[in-house]
């Protein structure tokens, strides 16, 4: 029987790591639950290298699949954008239900807070200091990666480099001043309601900025190895997406969290 391909759909060949993967995904999980008791962290270290070789083996093969003209077929390409899309959506979810805890906290205080809004034994950030500055730093970065995916559909190779490269040295920028921010604010984790909505909120989104640049900096890579064409660049779209998203929801963190829910 013949085994040319008869439908526009990529079939995904066997593959170790997604087994890989839920392998390093237990060893981290029960390494951290060491850690967190004083046993040692080579179980967790071993469990993290673990989840990194599969990434970047997984990645590295999903890359060569893109290379394929047959395996990525237009409606390849849709279904992957689509599922992209997916993702950013069930992650507005994990948000929706940070700022539901904030707002249901800030709006109707209790009185563990001495009913007010912040708690009488917290000293808010100040939103116009380094908040402020990051938030410009971000809206920055939204820029420069449109600017790179004009460039790239408009075959300006030089440009796509420097419009990913700015956005990952913004990206890094932000990183930067959040944990000086982090490191120097006069309340912990554990101080109540506040603290804990606070950093829940504003570090997951930490963590998809940190996620968002080392995206970026596999797009820049393949940018500069040629792999992106101005009809063939799911993965750099994707990247663009995501972080368009991180800077939409730090916009919404800025004005609910820093500035409205500092008493201002």
């Amino acid at each position: 029987m013949s085994q040319e391909k008869s439908h526009p759909y990529h079939i995904v060949d066997p593959s170790p790591w997604p087994f890989v993967g839920s392998i390093g995904a237990l060893v981290t999980m029960i390494g951290l639950v060491l850690f967190m008791h004083q046993h040692g962290y080579y179980v967790l270290a071993m469990g993290v290298f673990l989840v990194l070789l599969t990434m970047a083996a997984w990645f590295r093969d999903v890359i060569k699949e893109s290379e394929d003209t047959e395996t990525y077929t237009r409606p390849v390409m849709f279904g992957l954008r689509t599922g992209m899309a997916l993702f950013i959506t069930s992650e507005v979810m994990f948000f929706v239900a940070f700022f539901w805890a904030f707002f249901n906290a800030s709006l109707f205080p209790t009185e563990p807070t001495g009913g007010v809004w912040p708690p009488k034994d917290i000293v808010p950030l100040d939103p116009f200091d380094f908040p402020y500055f990051n938030t410009l730093i971000l809206l920055l970065s939204g820029t420069t990666i449109t600017w790179a995916h004009h460039a790239l559909l408009g075959k300006h190779d030089s440009d796509v480099l420097k419009g990913i490269g700015f956005t990952v040295l913004l990206g890094l920028i932000f990183t930067s001043v959040q944990a000086y921010e982090y490191a120097h604010a006069t309340f912990a984790f554990k101080g109540g309601i506040y603290p804990s909505t606070f950093y829940m909120a504003t570090g997951f989104h930490g963590a998809h900025v940190i996620i968002g640049t080392v995206f970026l900096m596999v797009c820049l890579l393949r940018a500069y190895l040629g792999q992106f064409t101005p009809d063939r660049h799911v993965g750099f779209e994707a990247a663009a997406w995501y972080w368009h998203f991180v800077d939409v929801v730090w916009l919404f963190l800025f004005v609910s969290i820093y500035w409205w829910g500092s008493g201002l």
